[in-house]
């Protein structure tokens, strides 16, 4: 399968930051929007899809603002309204007054909180490993705030994410860990996760079901059975909550879907965006 050279693609200034982002194929836009986690980035999230995706779509994929090689403002605060400012900001750069997405995990949470407020900016949705109103940290989602910069702590770090452990190459740690030796890389992370408990469970919050009701887009819901990460339970709750979604549950599959089960990924997300 073809991959993208280099994590530093096309840079465009977006809500003041200088922002980086990968772009392949033409036609209608599809935006790609990584999750979060030590060392994540367009390029280590995407780089084995895009050139797959792009047979059919216009391809777009940037580095949200405090990950991989997006400017890192010191005044950015990391919270989800800049989140979608910054992402409306990218949209309009480009002169994208619409276009389909996948957001994974993290990007799906932006996705949600972006489509609720700006139904009109979105076509079609596709949300992959996405959290839903409330549920407690995962080990996986602790790994991201106790990391600190190695090439050890980053295999530990991703051994929660697939259910296979042989999708943990030793390309991809280290692809991830010289994303993570960025500078800033591991402060913007902290600021998006919350610091968890010393002591007992700590609470999270994905977008609330009484929110997610709300959008009407044509959706597919993507969810790892074996998810550690994002409970499979989100999963449901987006599906059941989401008027006009359809949930598909893949077995043997942890939080990486587009990396475990890439076919049938590809097929659902092409398949979904394609219909009339």
């Amino acid at each position: 399968m073809q991959v993208i050279d280099s994590g530093k693609g096309k840079t465009i200034e977006a809500f003041g930051l200088q922002t980086n982002y990968l772009e392949m194929g033409e036609g209608e836009p599809l935006l790609l929007l990584h999750g979060s986690g030590p060392g994540v980035s367009a390029y280590t999230n995407w780089r084995k899809i895009i050139p797959e995706l792009a047979k059919h779509f216009r391809v777009i994929a940037p580095d949200l603002a405090g990950f991989g090689h997006t400017e890192r403002d010191p005044n950015f605060s990391y919270d989800i309204k800049h989140w979608g400012k910054h992402l409306l900001a990218f949209l309009d750069a480009l002169g994208i007054e619409k276009t389909h997405v996948i957001g994974n995990s993290f990007g799906g949470s932006l996705t949600l909180a972006t489509a609720a407020r700006f139904p009109e900016r979105f076509s079609k949705l596709c949300l992959m490993g996405t959290p839903c109103d409330k549920f407690f940290m995962t080990p996986g989602l602790r790994s991201g705030w106790d990391y600190t910069p190695s090439r050890e702590n980053m295999r530990q770090a991703m051994s929660h994410f697939p259910h296979n452990p042989d999708t943990i190459t030793d390309e991809l740690v280290e692809e991830r860990y010289q994303t993570s030796l960025i500078s800033g890389a591991q402060e913007g992370l902290r600021q998006l996760l919350v610091q968890p408990n010393e002591e007992g469970e700590t609470q999270l919050s994905g977008m609330p079901e009484h929110v997610v009701a709300k959008i009407n887009h044509p959706t597919i819901v993507i969810h790892g059975r074996e998810d550690k990460v994002v409970p499979t339970e989100m999963g449901f709750k987006l599906g059941r909550s989401m008027p006009n979604a359809d949930l598909h549950v893949l077995a043997n599959c942890g939080h990486w879907v587009m990396a475990e089960r890439p076919k049938e990924f590809l097929q659902l997300v092409v398949n979904h965006f394609t219909a009339e």
